[in-house]
């Protein structure tokens, strides 16, 4: 896997500005024009670097797929599971306040990457909740697999509601609320 941000970093900065203008005006709402104004560049520019919309929302959603499986695989290999939950959630946190454009995309716009992308993002994104649901049965060997994975995946709906719930408090705040309620709800 290549982080599209050190591969290439024109298309980085492409991707980057597409998620910020996906999130705030929906995909159907974002022209290739309007993301080229955004970059200083017109429209049929952007073609140099991507085939169209559609790919630019593909190759951003596979991007950061990659990118958070790969580090939770990282994570998870600490050998104390209890340092390795803790290693996930930081992660997952850091990502989830960092880059809420991107998960306000994720949820919204999923469905409109194209069925290959679509299906290699899904694939991708079980690895990653497989990561996390080992590390939690290294914790818990006796709690059943799917209490441990619907858990998980609650957990996830906690961390990325952030680009709505995090206003108001400044960011070490709210990471640490996260953590705490997080590592609670996965504690049950």
């Amino acid at each position: 896997m290549t982080d599209v941000s050190t591969a290439n970093p024109r298309r980085a900065e492409i991707l980057a500005a597409a998620a910020e203008l996906f999130a705030r005006r929906g995909f159907h709402g974002t022209s290739i024009g309007d993301l080229g104004r955004a970059l200083g560049l017109t429209g049929p520019a952007l073609y140099r670097h991507f085939r169209g919309k559609e790919a630019v929302l593909a190759e951003m959603l596979v991007d950061i797929s990659e990118r958070l499986r790969a580090e939770g695989v990282r994570r998870a290999a600490a050998p104390d599971p209890s340092a390795a939950l803790d290693a996930l959630l930081d992660w997952h946190i850091s990502f989830a306040l960092d880059n809420p454009a991107l998960i306000t995309v994720h949820e919204r716009e999923l469905d409109n990457v194209p069925e290959p992308q679509r299906h290699q993002v899904r694939r991708v994104q079980r690895a990653y909740v497989e990561e996390w649901v080992g590390v939690l049965r290294r914790l818990r060997p006796d709690e059943p697999e799917p209490r441990v994975r619907a858990a998980v995946h609650a957990c996830f709906g906690l961390l990325n509601s952030t680009p709505y719930s995090a206003a108001g408090l400044d960011r070490p705040e709210m990471a640490a609320l996260l953590h705490t309620m997080a590592r609670a709800a996965l504690a049950c």
